[in-house]
């Protein structure tokens, strides 16, 4: 079988891939990544064999920090529209029918707003699984989507599907805890549960200068993209955190330099990544931006959670953490150093946040692996035919 992986965001979209990707080719079947230059450079994007859809461009100056935007449900939803169902799609399909034309895939598996890509894959014939990158399921919805990508399937003669049936019509790997997903927003019966992530083996020490055992650890990150959109946001967390007696460990990202934070107390660390995995078994509180790849992380922990959502689906996931009970939101224009200090020290003295969050934690262990979707994707491969 020959299955190619697409996914046309960053890392939030290329990791939960990653898993399935590796248990087809621990299978013996052939894959391959299909994916933009800019992308190319993702972790762990290079232990995979890489079909870039376009050519690769000079080098950008390194991004420089931009000032914090007020929350708009109505903004992040046009985005959606416009750079992922509209430009995104209509640059995707052309490279997608060639790079298809050219290694001949048996499947395509891409991520759930690919959208151009699932457009192609219908326009050849191919069969492709999406996996779901928007843990609350309620992001991606016709009535915000269905209208531009609809014009773009009249280009390629494709029926009109105003329900957007496109994204579950054959299989869906959905690798979130059941009871996340916005009970208003099911998951279609094509969709197959699915753990996140591969067994790892963990170290048993946090790589860092200084920790305490005796201590509370809390983990702050803003991702790999809303990080430099961030304005002053790192340094008023910082400044609430110095009033936390914990040891606290912040990623900032590689296009931040740690330093321009100044020195910091001997229980706070500071570095520009870290891979989660090798933190969160260690934590007690994660305070994040909301992105569906970091909750999920940390749910599979059982970590109760503060968010700061800044955009795109971290509205509707810090919604859900809110209302299930293991996470408090606090608003990242008008908070305060002492607002955060005060949620912290707060959810770490209240068990109760834990004690639900390890209730979802439950929920993924009983998950099936990565491997699972093996057998799936060979079904679908032989038959062409929607799973349920």
């Amino acid at each position: 079988m020959r299955v190619l992986f697409s996914f046309i965001g960053g890392n939030g979209h290329f990791r939960p891939l990653v898993p399935i990707a590796r248990a087809v080719e621990s299978a013996g079947h052939t894959i391959v990544f299909a994916c933009s230059s800019r992308r190319q450079s993702l972790p762990e994007s290079e232990t995979f064999p890489t079909l870039l859809l376009d050519q690769p461009k000079s080098s950008k100056t390194t991004p420089e920090m931009t000032p914090l935007r007020p929350l708009s449900v109505a903004r992040e939803e046009a985005e959606l529209r416009e750079n992922f169902a509209r430009r995104g799609a209509q640059k995707r399909v052309p490279g997608m029918i060639t790079a298809c034309q050219m290694w001949k895939p048996d499947i395509i598996v891409c991520d759930e707003v690919d959208f151009g890509t699932m457009i192609a894959a219908e326009y050849l014939g191919i069969p492709h699984a999406t996996v779901v990158v928007i843990a609350s399921g309620s992001f991606i919805r016709p009535d915000v989507v269905a209208e531009p990508l609809n014009e773009l399937r009249r280009e390629y003669s494709l029926p009109e599907d105003s329900n957007v049936e496109m994204l579950s019509r054959y299989l869906v790997f959905n690798p979130t805890p059941p009871s996340f997903r916005d009970p208003k927003f099911p998951l279609p019966p094509t969709a197959q549960l699915i753990y996140p992530f591969e067994k790892q083996d963990i170290s048993s020490l946090l790589p860092i200068a200084e920790y305490d055992n005796s201590l509370p650890t809390v983990y702050f990150t803003l991702g790999t993209v809303f990080n430099i959109e961030s304005g002053d946001l790192f340094s008023r967390v910082l400044a609430g955190l110095r009033n936390v007696e914990a040891n606290i460990i912040v990623t900032v990202g590689k296009q931040i330099n740690p330093e321009m934070f100044g020195s910091q107390p001997n229980n706070i660390h500071i570095a520009q990544f870290i891979p989660q995995a090798e933190i969160l078994p260690h934590c007690d509180l994660v305070i994040s931006h909301g992105g569906s790849g970091t909750v999920i992380a940390t749910l599979a922990h059982g970590l109760p959670m503060i968010l700061m959502p800044m955009g795109a689906d971290q509205i509707n996931n810090a919604s859900r953490c809110q209302s299930l009970g293991f996470g408090e939101v606090l608003n990242v224009v008008t908070m305060t150093s002492s607002d955060i200090a005060e949620t912290v020290n707060r959810v770490l003295a209240d068990t109760n946040y834990r004690k639900v969050a390890e209730g979802l934690k439950a929920e993924m262990d009983k998950l099936p692996p990565p491997t699972h979707a093996v057998s799936l994707l060979e079904r679908l491969s032989r038959n062409a035919q929607p799973i349920a």
